[in-house]
């Protein structure tokens, strides 16, 4: 695997024997393509001799070449390729989300389906970002946000689960009983027999008994 710039990837697919069967190339901020490997190492050499020969006629008194813009594609497209991948456009709103993607901003959703099958300790019921993602420093930006939300709540609730888990630990540590994590354990991973967390069973069977209010 190897690379030609920022963001810009390469890898070769081979087969159990080793024997190339195509390229991969493209950046993962755009898109990827997929060609046959001769016809990438073609370009490749190419490529490098054509930027050799541009770097010894280059000058300092030659104009700098203009920068596409921000939406424009710039993976250059071998003959013969296949499109693979391309990422999708985000959406209109992006912005106001701090640039997310669509796929991002729907990391957090929660609805009714979801909470019947979510333990308590789930993330997404954090009250300080549920509180943060309906607010905005100048108001509300989320659609169906209540006006009654604020800053202030978000930044509360996080006062006030700090504080809970501060507690916590100091309560943990003066106990005589050992703490377990819930839903994994520590031990020797079986493929390659290193130390990893492994897991302990029962969240898929949503067996979320006695589990402590963190929140």
């Amino acid at each position: 695997m190897g690379g030609g710039g920022v963001r810009f990837s390469t890898v070769d697919v081979a087969d159990v024997i080793k024997k190339k069967l195509c390229a991969i190339y493209g950046k993962w901020t755009e898109c990827l393509y997929a060609v046959e490997p001769a016809a990438f190492e073609a370009h490749r050499k190419a490529d490098k001799k054509s930027a050799e020969e541009k770097k010894s006629k280059s000058s300092v008194d030659e104009e700098p070449e203009e920068m596409p813009p921000p939406d424009a594609e710039t993976v250059q497209v071998i003959p013969g390729s296949e499109l693979i991948w391309r990422i999708a456009p985000r959406p209109d709103n992006s912005a106001q989300f701090y640039a997310f993607s669509t796929f991002a901003m729907q990391l957090n959703e929660v609805d009714k389906a979801m909470e019947e099958v979510m333990p308590s300790t789930d993330c997404r019921l954090r009250p300080d970002i549920r509180a943060m993602e309906r607010t905005h420093q100048i108001g509300c930006i989320a659609p169906m946000c209540p006006p009654y939300r604020s800053p202030d709540l978000s930044s509360g609730e996080k006062k006030r689960l700090e504080e809970k888990q501060r507690t916590a630990r100091k309560n943990r540590s003066k106990s005589s009983d050992d703490w377990k994590t819930k839903w994994f354990h520590q031990g020797p991973n079986p493929h390659n027999k290193a130390q990893d967390w492994l897991y302990s069973k029962g969240y898929w069977e949503r067996n979320y008994s006695q589990l402590p209010n963190i929140y």
